[in-house]
């Protein structure tokens, strides 16, 4: 590696055309902490370099502490990307330390690392000094309560972070109540991400709460959190106050018919979700009617998933009728149901007048070649992209 870094210096000092190399893309090499080292030693004078991906190179706590180290003297790089490097929560710390001094970078990811609530500690410390950083990505890193509660502090005051991600972590629902309290003051963070933390109902209602009070936030992601009708309930009355989110992700939960239809009456009225994830939460038929007929005049939701909602030909018929009179939606995936031939027919139908939608996702959905013919006969003279249809031959002749 050292023989490596030499001779791309050679180059880049060498041959004016390499002088404007701005990114340096080493992702799933065997760097290790060595090869981070020179790099390390070669970022402290680079003038050009704007993005370097290190990501699953095994750099270890050494290697977070040299680049660390190059961080505080570097001025031109914006994005690092070192997740599945086994930096833990040392390597963390160095990193923080850097953030401290650093006046450029804007984009860290460290996913897959280890660092824990120390290390979430660190950075949430730093983050407090920082005035660039604008994205930091901490997906699987073993941030349980206490982890969050140190971020939750620094939202308070911080006024740079737009996008926060901690999915697949243990922050639960105390620690989803120490996010939702900074939510209620913080102004800047627009995305949130907390898919996997088991925050459960609890949790969900100290963020519904918080989304009555925010004022920035437009994308929260809550996939596979363990939240039930009354959790659910908890969005649904915070989307009646809050004026900004335009995208909720509640994929994987356990919300059920009951709650398909509160957030059927909420989009009669909502006129700011743009995007509306229920996949995989069992809302069945007629969970499926409840949303078809509440978006027949909605004009603002854009995106639709309702992958693995365990319906069938009823709520594709509600679906397709949906389709005759909406004209807002351009997005639709209704992947992993049981709608059949007849349910395809039934989208068809909505289809022929329908002149907004571009992408239709019916992959896994039990279609032979008797729905096919319905939706090809319909998509002639349509927009729409089928996404997948696997066992849809006449389509796939009629697109080629």
């Amino acid at each position: 590696m050292r023989n490596v870094c030499r001779r791309f210096n050679c180059i880049v000092d060498s041959y004016e055309r390499y002088q404007t190399l701005t990114t340096l893309d080493l992702y799933h090499n065997s760097i290790r902490f060595i090869g981070a080292q020179h790099l390390s030693d070669a970022l402290r004078h680079n003038k050009t370099l704007i993005t370097l991906d290190l990501g699953a190179n095994k750099i270890g706590t050494d290697g977070a502490q040299h680049l660390g180290d190059s961080l505080k003297h570097n001025t031109t790089l914006t994005i690092l990307n070192l997740r599945f490097n086994e930096i833990g929560e040392a390597g963390a710390q160095y990193l923080g330390d850097a953030l401290k001094h650093n006046t450029t970078l804007n984009t860290l990811d460290l996913n897959h690392n280890s660092i824990g609530d120390i290390g979430a500690q660190q950075l949430s410390d730093a983050i407090k000094h920082n005035t660039t950083l604008t994205t930091l990505e901490l997906a699987s890193n073993k941030i349980g309560a206490a982890g969050a509660q140190h971020f939750g502090n620094t939202l308070k005051h911080n006024t740079t972070l737009i996008k926060l991600g901690l999915q697949y972590n243990n922050i639960e629902d105390v620690g989803a109540q120490r996010l939702g309290d900074s939510l209620k003051h913080n102004t800047t963070l627009t995305k949130l991400d907390l898919v996997g933390n088991k925050i459960g109902d609890a949790g969900a209602q100290h963020l519904g709460d918080a989304l009555k009070h925010n004022v920035t936030l437009t994308t929260l992601k809550l996939w596979e959190n363990q939240i039930g009708v009354v959790g659910a309930e908890h969005f649904g009355n915070a989307l009646k106050q809050n004026t900004t989110l335009s995208t909720l992700n509640l994929e994987h939960n356990e919300i059920g018919v009951d709650v398909a239809r509160r957030f059927a009456n909420i989009l009669q009225h909502n006129t700011i979700l743009t995007t509306l994830n229920l996949g995989f939460n069992d809302i069945g038929d007629v969970g499926a009617q409840y949303l078809g007929d509440a978006l027949r005049h909605n004009t603002t939701l854009t995106t639709l998933e309702l992958s693995g909602s365990d319906f069938g030909h009823a709520a594709a018929q509600h679906l397709g009728d949906l389709l005759k009179h909406n004209t807002a939606l351009t997005k639709l995936n209704l992947e992993y149901n049981f709608i059949g031939d007849a349910g395809a027919q039934h989208l068809a139908h909505g289809l022929q007048h329908n002149t907004t939608l571009t992408g239709l996702d019916l992959c896994s959905n039990e279609i032979g070649d008797v729905g096919a013919q319905h939706l090809r006969d319909a998509l002639r003279y349509n927009t729409v992209i089928l996404i997948c249809s696997s066992a849809m031959p006449y389509l796939y002749l009629f697109f080629v």
